[in-house]
């Protein structure tokens, strides 16, 4: 069977695209236009040189060392010195995933013609995601601006047949040995290549699509775990009415509003208790809606933030080809490696992802406290001897704890680098890292909500929703309803990766039918 295939053109790669060349199930190329419009951008460098004319990038410094002009005799060193020396990075390994995505979306920005990186270069990137040669990186290093400089330098010196790439087992190997093991050698940089390769928003750009895709399901899930919440505290749909919704026309609230009514059609347990006098529902149930809905409009602007940057010339200096007018003209030095926009909206995301923890958690007590369920003391069936889902609380308020610290904004710290000329930085790297492991903590919360909402469920003798239904289903299959005190650590576990990976998402769909979107 063939695997699928992505090609690069510089306009159209989409996260989901990423994602699967990030988990190795798509093999790249780039198409022939593309190509095309990488050898006129490379045209310019070569003519540049030729004509012995001085251009940022190309043949002088970076960075403080602009003013140094460099003889055409060492331009080759000065791409591989470039490599070598910012190849600096600390920390925690990025993981094969993310490496795979961040040379993704190196590709695709180079391949729009506007780098002037040689043809080699790509064709070894290429090559290297092909065969699943993933360099070393660590992950600490960039300051979200002049692009992820020291990240993207590991994997540039990989490129070289320098520094280290991962083995079957994750661990550091020399690189040299594994390019020979199939059929590579180190490629030997040109003008401005060294440059082009490390000078964009590549890492940052990856952290956020992987942190993209995990959310695509998660948050659908959150509202599918509120209406589990919803089912077993027998809190009242009506909030949720279109009309309340058409008053106040957020489309995030009018589409969560919409799933809900469409997550809790033809719930026995709902029909039971309609009529009920109970007035109104605690905020953490009334106002889901707006709550869940803020956080999907945050995750739209994000997108639509991330499909932008995805298809984006983010180094500098840019190349903007002119053949009746050849000249240094053609090559404009500007900001587009400045990670700002990725970095406010990776922290707005990460702050939006908080709100949706801390209403998950406050539903978690809702339920445990019997003087508002009306069901046992932490749904312990022998409370006191027992102590239930107690500490099921604890470990969600932990994870929230955890959120709360990524809710705190990274582009809000600057420095100034490179003697003052680098004078404004974004921390976008660190942002989107941050909203990437945020994203985490969010499912590890709604685990916990979602293991005692099932929990609750089994004190009720009608059934749920078809939704619902089909969602504790697959939750009995990792975790069995109590009987008696147990650890639940490895069980909460295996829920929040179940939440995170999205498979659940697809199969309930494909079994009850697809939710709003």
């Amino acid at each position: 069977m063939m695997r699928p295939s992505v090609q690069f053109d510089g306009s159209t790669l989409s996260p989901a695209e990423v994602e699967r060349i990030a988990t190795n199930n798509a093999d790249v190329a780039i198409s022939t236009d593309a190509w095309h419009k990488v050898e006129i951008a490379r045209s310019v460098v070569d003519g540049i040189l030729e004509r012995g004319e001085t251009v940022y990038g190309i043949n002088t410094g970076f960075g403080a060392l602009v003013d140094q002009r460099i003889s055409p005799s060492d331009l080759a060193q000065l791409q591989t010195n470039l490599i070598r020396s910012h190849a600096t990075a600390l920390g925690d390994a990025m993981s094969r995933t993310s490496v795979r995505a961040m040379m993704a979306v190196r590709i695709n920005s180079l391949v729009k013609g506007h780098s002037g990186v040689h043809p080699d270069v790509l064709k070894q990137l290429i090559a290297f995601l092909n065969k699943d040669i993933v360099p070393f990186v660590p992950r600490i290093g960039s300051l979200g601006a002049s692009g992820d400089l020291a990240p993207l330098s590991h994997m540039a010196l990989a490129l070289i047949g320098e520094g280290m790439v991962l083995d079957e087992n994750d661990s550091p190997v020399p690189t040299d040995g594994v390019l020979k093991e199939h059929g590579l050698i180190g490629i030997g940089l040109r003008a401005k290549d060294g440059l082009s390769l490390i000078n964009g928003t590549s890492q940052m750009l990856a952290f956020m699509t992987l942190a993209e895709r995990r959310l695509s399901s998660l948050l659908p899930l959150a509202d599918m775990v509120l209406c589990t919440s919803m089912e077993a505290r027998k809190a009242s749909v009506q909030p949720s009415d279109h009309r309340v919704h058409q008053a106040r026309p957020h489309p995030g609230q009018s589409l969560v509003a919409e799933r809900i009514r469409a997550l809790m059609k033809d719930s026995p347990i709902l029909e039971s208790h309609s009529d009920c006098e109970r007035v109104q529902d605690a905020y953490s149930f009334r106002c889901a809606p707006q709550v869940h809905g803020a956080v999907l409009q945050r995750y739209t602007a994000m997108s639509e933030t991330l499909n932008i940057e995805l298809n984006s010339a983010t180094d500098n200096p840019l190349i903007f080809p002119d053949p009746k007018n050849p000249g240094p003209h053609e090559v404009i030095s500007q900001g587009n490696f400045h990670g700002e926009v990725i970095a406010l909206a990776a922290d707005s995301m990460s702050a939006a992802l908080f709100e949706l923890g801390s209403i998950s958690e406050r539903r978690i007590d809702q339920m445990l406290d019997p003087a508002r369920s009306q069901l046992p003391a932490f749904l312990a069936k022998d409370s006191g001897l027992e102590s239930g889902l107690m500490i099921v609380q604890y470990v969600a308020g932990a994870s929230l704890a955890e959120l709360h610290g990524h809710a705190t904004p990274r582009a809000a710290f600057s420095t100034s680098t490179s003697a003052g000329q680098e004078d404004h930085v974004s921390m976008g790297a660190t942002a989107a890292w941050n909203l990437l492991e945020a994203t985490q903590r969010l499912s590890e919360v709604l685990a916990c909500e979602l293991f005692v909402a099932c929990e609750a469920l089994e004190f009720e003798s009608l059934p749920p929703s078809p939704y619902v239904f089909a969602l504790k289903q697959r939750v009995r299959t990792l975790a069995k309803p109590l009987d008696g005190d147990r650890t639940t650590s490895s069980e909460l576990i295996q829920i929040a990766e179940a939440l995170s990976d999205g498979a659940w998402l697809a199969r309930i769909e494909a079994e009850v039918g697809r939710i709003p979107r």
